[in-house]
């Protein structure tokens, strides 16, 4: 009898241990680039929303960060399919190109592995939620800041990134709904790029030397501003107004080369996408909308030193 109370005790003590151990749940995070700092927040927004979660369900979630060190929507799909393989319950990933990437993403859904994508979305997939800006309405407000530090009238450079990726289509397609309402003004072209600062910068320059009567750049990116000296004109003889507020970029404000940044939630890109994850996982439960939209904080020199302490939290130390 004492044997049997022995092991009886033993099996109620395991049993009860096993109940209390907290689950592990893997997320895997697949942005465009390891080398972009919007991406960077994005993994440390997703870490925290982690820690955050864990301490509050009882859980022991995991980031698995998959990220190819240069944009590359094919590395990227293999990547949703070894997280898939590697026993991933959820993805959350930002598509370089949704064409590319949708077959990967209907694959993972199929096998059981719900999808989120921010920044970049790849619409007709199986996605459940995307988070990020509205498009569209990004570039009409990048176009309507510009307009209006240029006083209606000049001529407009667009500095648009990787050509193939969605949500760079749609901000570009903004600007130009945007910039009918201002008859002073004329769009030079669009001008794509490799998503690298360095790229980018020198694209700037190339641009402006074939055409030094370009007087504003409408950024639907903010690329070249990663980079110091990449606007080699004097303040305020062209006007730039760029997406995104990095570190580095505010030093533009505080120069006074860009009037106005308009500030992405990267660190909410990888914060809110656990977050929907979770919720899916755990709880079964969808978000209201497919689309949610996170708002654009323009930054100005009134607000860029108290906006810019958010990046010390934000960005790994």
């Amino acid at each position: 009898m004492k044997k049997i109370l022995t092991l009886l005790a033993a099996t109620l003590a395991s049993t009860v241990l096993a109940a209390a151990a907290p689950r592990t749940i893997t997320i895997g995070l697949v942005a465009k680039s390891q080398g972009n700092p919007v991406f960077q927040a994005a993994r440390v927004g997703a870490q925290d929303a982690a820690k955050e979660l864990s301490a509050k369900l009882n859980l022991n979630i995991k980031i698995d960060w998959r990220t190819p060190n240069e944009e590359d929507a094919q590395k990227q799909a293999e990547a949703i399919e070894q997280l898939v393989l590697a026993g991933a319950e959820g993805i959350s990933v930002a598509c370089s190109d949704a064409n590319k990437l949708t077959d990967a993403i209907n694959a993972a859904v199929n096998n059981g592995v719900p999808v989120a994508t921010f920044d970049s979305d790849a619409p007709a997939s199986k996605r459940f939620v995307t988070y990020g800006v509205d498009d569209i309405e990004c570039g009409v407000q990048t176009m309507a800041e510009l307009a209006k530090v240029m006083k209606g009238k000049g001529v407009v450079a667009v500095l648009a990134g990787n050509p193939n990726a969605p949500n760079l289509q749609k901000r570009v397609a903004g600007v130009k709904q945007a910039a009918l309402k201002y008859p002073g003004i004329t769009i030079r072209d669009v001008y794509y790029h490799k998503e690298t600062a360095q790229d980018a910068a020198a694209k700037v320059e190339q641009v402006m030397q074939a055409n030094p009567d370009v007087t504003g750049w409408a950024m639907i990116g903010g690329w070249p501003l990663f980079t110091d000296n990449a606007l080699k004109w004097q303040p305020g003889t062209v006007q730039c107004v760029s997406v995104d507020a990095l570190p580095a970029q505010l030093a533009y404000i505080r120069s006074g080369h860009v009037p106005v940044l308009l500030a992405q939630q990267c660190y909410e890109w990888g914060h809110r996408t656990v977050e929907l994850l979770i919720e899916k996982i755990v709880f079964k439960k969808n978000p209201p909308a497919v689309k949610e939209v996170s708002a654009l904080i323009p930054v100005t020199k009134e607000n860029v030193d108290a906006f810019g302490k958010n990046w010390d939290k934000w960005m790994p130390k």
